[in-house]
């Protein structure tokens, strides 16, 4: 059987990044050009099926690489959600598997890096007790003593705690809630009206992880401001 051999490599564009062969017997094929370089294939190379089926194990690396790269270009991303987008993409789990663990290898996918600039960013912008700062991280996929450990190490270089974040996000609140609903939750009378707006402020806090002593010196805080809402 004769072995195809490459008559013409045509770049495809815009942007040239990948290339169609053409062959003189048989269908062209569309490759990566990094593909074909890494194979030192180009014009008037023979292409048996073993030099072909690696071709296109390159070509199907450098795909999954090139996605990967895209992704983490928008905005960092744990390894499982590069995992899940990718697979969405269409790409083998295996070679999903192999990909990440070379971009873990060059610093490019780094969970604890994601997972710092993502409290940082919370803490600064939309604050949230610890429990619900590790909550966000295990979805996103960090493991749960990175998660913890991340969390520990910012509070730290910020100088904060579950309390102070507390006390800010109950003056936020605050801050949102009509007259009455604030007069009723200062009022030290324990009607339906102080228990609503009560059981208002606790979910809140909730929602946000605040828990225990954060919870309490929230609470606290919430109607002290109350009180002196005009």
């Amino acid at each position: 059987m004769t072995e195809p051999i490459i008559a013409r490599v045509e770049p495809i564009r815009p942007r040239g990044l990948k290339v169609r062969l053409h062959f003189d017997v048989g269908d062209p094929i569309e490759v990566m050009l990094e593909a074909l370089e890494r194979s030192r294939l180009g014009v008037g190379d023979s292409v048996p099926v073993e030099r072909r089926r690696h071709l296109l194990d390159v070509d199907a690396n450098v795909r999954v690489r090139d996605a990967a790269l895209n992704l983490v270009s928008y905005r960092a991303r744990t390894r499982r959600e590069l995992d899940r987008r990718l697979r969405e993409k269409g790409f083998a789990p295996e070679r999903i598997a192999g990909c990440l663990d070379r971009l873990e290898e060059r610093g490019l996918v780094d969970d604890a890096a994601v997972a710092t600039a993502f409290v940082r960013d919370r803490l600064r912008h939309r604050p949230r007790g610890r429990t619900r700062l590790s909550s966000e991280l295990r979805a996103k996929g960090v493991d749960a003593e990175v998660a913890e450990d991340v969390i520990a190490r910012v509070f730290d270089e910020e100088e904060t705690s579950d309390v102070r974040l507390g006390h800010e996000v109950a003056a936020g609140w605050v801050a949102r809630q009509s007259a009455s609903l604030l007069t009723a939750l200062a009022s030290g009378e324990r009607g339906p009206d102080h228990a609503r707006a009560h059981r208002r402020l606790i979910g809140y806090l909730t929602r946000r992880g605040f828990r225990g002593e954060a919870m309490q010196a929230a609470v606290r805080r919430a109607i002290e401001l109350a009180g002196d809402t005009p």
